[in-house]
């Protein structure tokens, strides 16, 4: 799809400034429209797109930590405190005191997570079919190394930006 310069939803706020022009502009457009796509697939299940770390890390690995599935998620504490919370509230999850730690309880999938698991990908495969109709296997795959690619990029930048912030050398390890 092309966008003529009358459709374009977006106004310049400077002459020349054209932000459709910008690769990254369409990624981030693409972006919003699958993660809208999932959540609506996803909601009539009780699930949301912020639950499917969690869910699928619990599938996987059986019950676990909030520190653990805050480390898989890639998430603060605070953050994964919250949307365990509602996870617990929506039936998804149960916790329960660990028999290792009694500082910590072991978050597990309650029976209903688990049985909506198949219709959520089901379901979400649709999304992804849909979203990448037209496109044949070569260009799947080579769209998957470019977006691979950038978030490598991305990464290793936040990943020195973390270090320039703490005042760790070059090649420190996150902390």
């Amino acid at each position: 799809m092309h966008i003529k310069p009358s459709q374009d939803p977006i106004k310049p706020a400077e002459p020349g400034w054209a932000p459709e022009a910008s690769p990254t502009f369409w990624v981030n457009h693409a972006s919003r429209l699958i993660m809208r796509a999932f959540e609506q697939e996803l909601r009539p299940l009780g699930l949301g797109m912020a639950y499917l770390p969690v869910v699928i890390a619990l599938e996987d690995k059986g019950p676990l930590t909030q520190k653990t599935l805050a480390a898989i998620s890639r998430i603060e504490q605070p953050t994964m405190a919250a949307l365990l919370a509602r996870m617990e509230r929506d039936g998804i999850i149960t916790r329960a005191p660990s028999a290792k730690d009694r500082r910590s309880a072991d978050i597990a999938l309650t029976e209903a997570g688990r049985q909506a698991l198949p219709e959520a990908r089901a379901r979400m495969g649709l999304v992804v079919d849909r979203a990448l109709a037209g496109l044949g296997g070569d260009d799947t795959g080579r769209l998957m190394a470019l977006l691979q690619l950038i978030v490598a990029n991305l990464d290793e930048g936040q990943h020195r930006a973390d270090n320039d912030a703490a005042g760790r050398p070059e090649g420190w390890p996150a902390g």
